[in-house]
């Protein structure tokens, strides 16, 4: 028995990858998180092009003033680029990494933005981002 501990023992310090970890659990569940994310900016897109008036304040009251169909194609555009960056975190590609990473930044930037529109969203959206960016950032690697 205690031969079989110390071959065990040898394979982790020759090989730390084998050793497990929690951290490519966080990966994963940064990639859905990213996959959320990009569902909550598309529902964010589609609801500013098709319904104006749904919004707490007129698009003069916002950080950078733009009417609601201009925001709305934007988040749009952000929700698809970032479920097709958390499709390729969740088969490890780095490229997929960068790009999460820099989409959930310019997402948390653009809803600070947006926060007089809607600021519930808005914090919801912020804080998913920075739970990406951490995740991403820190413990991408893990997941090959």
């Amino acid at each position: 028995m205690s031969d079989r501990k110390e071959h065990r023992m040898s394979d982790t310090r020759t090989h730390p990858e084998a050793e497990p970890t929690i951290w490519p659990g966080l990966v994963v569940f940064s990639g859905m998180m990213l996959l959320i994310l990009g569902g909550f900016q598309a529902i964010q897109g589609i609801v500013a092009i098709a319904r104006d008036d749904y919004y707490v304040t007129t698009s003069s009251g916002l950080g950078l003033t733009l009417d609601y169909t201009a925001w709305g194609w934007t988040h749009l555009a952000l929700g698809v680029i970032t479920i097709a960056a958390a499709i390729g975190v969740f088969y490890g590609r780095t490229w997929a990494r960068v790009i999460g990473i820099g989409i959930a930044g310019i997402s948390a930037l653009g809803n600070l933005l947006f926060l007089p529109a809607y600021p519930a969203w808005s914090i919801i959206i912020i804080g998913t981002c920075v739970l990406v960016i951490y995740s991403l950032a820190v413990h991408g690697r893990e997941v090959r």
